[in-house]
């Protein structure tokens, strides 16, 4: 009986380290996954304008550069479509955090219409309290 008192007050401490919700790294992979897979989608749309509010420098960009920038979005889709048919899905598959340099690493599969598949890293950063592409 005192065995498995004993036992029992030794792997309780291990069950509560179990039993927390995800880590701070970890919410955070998911928050930036998150973030990625919205910001590709409106490129998906066609919403370019949104799809550049999720660089980390938007605030900082002047009108005129952000309207060539969606001029290049748009230039960039109408090349997708030429080359593969067309973008038509983005899922962001996994993160992988860089604590030391503040960084997450997001894995998006790109599908396109001709049923081939590319991967690209999305390297996404926290900028008040949200996550942007860098």
């Amino acid at each position: 009986m005192k065995k498995a008192a004993f036992l029992s007050l030794l792997f309780f401490p291990l069950l509560l380290a179990c039993s927390h919700g995800p880590s701070a790294e970890e919410q955070a992979m998911e928050a930036a996954r998150v973030a990625a897979q919205g910001y590709y989608d409106f490129l998906l749309r066609g919403d370019f304008q949104q799809f550049l509010s999720g660089r980390a420098d938007a605030d900082s960009l002047p009108s005129d550069y952000s309207e060539q920038l969606q001029v290049a979005c748009h230039q960039f889709m109408i090349q997708q479509r030429q080359a593969h048919d067309g973008m038509v899905a983005a899922r962001a598959t996994r993160a992988v955090i860089d604590s030391s340099l503040h960084v997450v690493q997001v894995f998006l599969q790109i599908d396109y219409a001709d049923s081939t598949r590319e991967e690209i890293v999305v390297p996404m950063v926290e900028c008040g309290g949200e996550w942007k592409m860098r």
